[in-house]
């Protein structure tokens, strides 16, 4: 959901929200992401007009100025804006295994769309399930080994696995990715 850099400003205090420019909200109250700076809870998510934002949010989000602002969410092109409000919530242990988190029928409808038009997009077909699978049998897979065995550029892959990681559905780990508590459910929600 953000760098390890906003991560770190979070856990300092100088960050309290970030902004998202997406189809469907990043997020939703409650969610927890484990990130390198410890764990960090979502507290709010709601959908805001860019044009009324002001400096003090852009300073809350780590910006200079409204505008700075703005033209950050201008370059990921159009679409609604959410207001993700963030809070730290202390260390995490480095490696515990994610744990499903609660999955509600319009939540997994809001993902499945959002994959669908994912796989639609690529040239290469359906990739999304076939990759949470993988990394659910490999947790820690790098971007490097899954471009090795699928023959692809790294850059590719790892774009892929930024891709699902705005979706919520994979975190990274010491070693590379795997999938999130929000990733397994969704998964064990297909196997239903």
């Amino acid at each position: 959901m953000f760098s390890d850099r906003i991560a770190q400003a979070v856990a300092r205090g100088e960050v309290t929200e970030t902004y998202r420019r997406s189809p469907l909200p990043p997020a939703e109250a409650g969610d927890r992401v484990r990130t390198v700076a410890g764990l960090i809870g979502v507290t709010e998510v709601i959908e805001v007009d860019v044009d009324v934002l002001v400096d003090d949010d852009a300073r809350r989000a780590g910006f200079r100025s409204a505008a700075g602002l703005r033209s950050s969410l201008a370059k990921r092109g159009a679409g609604p804006v959410y207001r993700v409000r963030l809070a730290h919530l202390g260390a995490a242990d480095p490696a515990p295994v994610p744990v499903p988190v609660e999955l509600s029928a319009g939540r997994r409808r809001v993902l499945q769309a959002a994959l669908a038009r994912l796989d639609v997009e690529s040239p290469r077909g359906a990739w999304t399930v076939r990759l949470l699978r993988r990394l659910a049998e490999s947790p820690g897979s790098r971007a490097a080994d899954l471009a090795a065995e699928q023959q692809r550029p790294v850059s590719r892959c790892k774009t892929d696995l930024w891709r699902l990681r705005e979706l919520g559905l994979v975190e990274p780990t010491v070693t590379g990715m795997r999938l999130s508590g929000l990733g397994v459910a969704y998964l064990d929600g297909l196997a239903e």
